[in-house]
């Protein structure tokens, strides 16, 4: 993989009433015709994603919306997109136009404010309307007088972006932060079936190589069927075993109980979300009995395989859990889902797509709704017996796991 993943880019959205100019603000800033304009208000239906290096923050992901003054019955579902998308984003740029300020911006400024998602302004169209006073709230990070069309102010439009980018609170440790010592060696254990993109690995496989390097680690990656001859070759123990949740069981016995061992995806639950909430909704799944719904839960969606992990092999898991059939449910797509009254207990999957934000607030939107929510991994070694031994390396949550029980 070439491109930082867009789950570890800075998601920025860009908002504002419809023909604010903000599809030319995102070509403007994208050096491309990324979104399509229009003098007809309404021209963007759906969100626009672009990913793009936007120097000097880095990667990034830029997101045009749909205009939240939009009407009719469709007019009011792309307004609920649209604030679905501005609650999850890492930062915004909120598009006026000129120094006009409506209902309708101070409606945008307020949601952003409630959601806690920072965000400046860029009143667009300067080159058109003659200088007056400009409103800015005071949750808002600062304002900007541009024109994307002309380019006019784009380069304090850039600064300002960079300057609130670097105010933002980032509380992401590495993957395998504290797991392993500088110099020591990390053991990958990679089963390759039809889940295995064809010439390359599966994203949370490459992102624990960049791990190791970054660690200063060595790292030796190994096929399942190998694994355990390669252990009797090593002349001396690995520091860390990170296997795939679907042959933990197997990995797990061929690894000497003194050498620390987890999953691909418990590394990944404690990267993107709140590992002790993770650990607490593992234990609840125990308390499945017959008939209980369940939802599966997916970030994106994709083309199911045969032996898909969330629509095939989780739910059997989950069955042989509960002593019985189930009711399952799926929910796929970057939007939050919708829990019935009915719903026992959720199942997400590892969360590679989305940011950190995302995740959390996935898991926050479980909290509201009192649903205990695990991960694919940890569902796996929750049904394979091999849960704590997986939480291990991970003390808190293990302790976080043993008390939900």
């Amino acid at each position: 993989m070439n491109e930082t993943p867009k789950g570890m880019r800075l998601h920025i959205a860009i908002a504002g009433r419809r023909n604010a100019g903000k599809s030319t603000l995102v070509n403007a800033l994208a050096g491309q015709p990324v979104s399509i304009t229009s003098p007809q208000p309404g021209t963007t239906t759906d969100p626009v994603e672009k990913t793009m290096e936007f120097a000097p923050i880095g990667p990034v992901v830029l997101i045009d919306t749909a205009g939240m003054d939009d009407t009719g019955k469709t007019g009011s579902k792309r307004i609920a997109r649209s604030r679905e998308i501005l609650a999850r984003a890492d930062m915004a740029i909120l598009v006026t136009d000129g120094n006009q300020w409506t209902d309708t911006e101070a409606a945008i400024a307020a949601m952003l404010a409630d959601a806690q998602v920072p965000y400046l302004i860029a009143r667009n169209k300067m080159d058109l309307h003659p200088a007056g006073e400009a409103t800015t709230p005071a949750s808002c990070f600062g304002s900007v007088g541009i024109s994307a069309a002309t380019g006019a102010g784009m380069d304090d439009l850039r600064a300002l972006v960079a300057k609130m980018a670097a105010t933002l609170a980032d509380d992401t440790q590495p993957l395998l932060a504290g797991l392993a010592p500088s110099g020591g060696l990390v053991v990958l254990v990679v089963p390759i079936d039809t889940g295995a993109p064809r010439g390359r690995l599966i994203l949370p496989q490459v992102q624990a190589i960049r791990s190791c390097l970054d660690s200063h680690c060595a790292c030796l990656v190994v096929n399942d069927a190998g694994y355990a001859d390669i252990c009797h070759k090593l002349a001396f123990s690995p520091d860390l075993v990170v296997c795939d949740s679907q042959i933990v069981e197997k990995v797990a016995a061929a690894t000497p109980d003194t050498v620390p061992m987890t999953t691909f995806s418990v590394l990944m639950a404690a990267f993107k979300g709140r590992l002790d909430d993770f650990a607490r909704g593992a234990a609840a799944l125990s308390a499945l009995k017959p008939g209980d719904r369940v939802m599966i839960e997916e970030a994106c969606s994709h083309h199911p395989q045969p032996d898909d992990i969330g629509r095939v092999k989780i739910p059997a898991l989950l069955r042989r859990m509960a002593g019985g059939e189930l009711d399952i449910v799926f929910h796929a797509g970057k939007e939050l889902a919708h829990y019935d009254e009915g719903i026992k207990a959720i199942v997400h999957c590892g969360a590679c797509v989305i940011t950190r934000r995302q995740m959390l607030a996935r898991q926050q939107n479980a909290a509201a709704a009192s649903l205990p929510m695990a991960n694919y991994g940890m569902a796996i070694s929750c049904a394979k017996g091999v849960i704590e031994r997986v939480l291990a390396p991970f003390p808190d949550a293990l302790r976080s796991f043993r008390e939900a029980e």
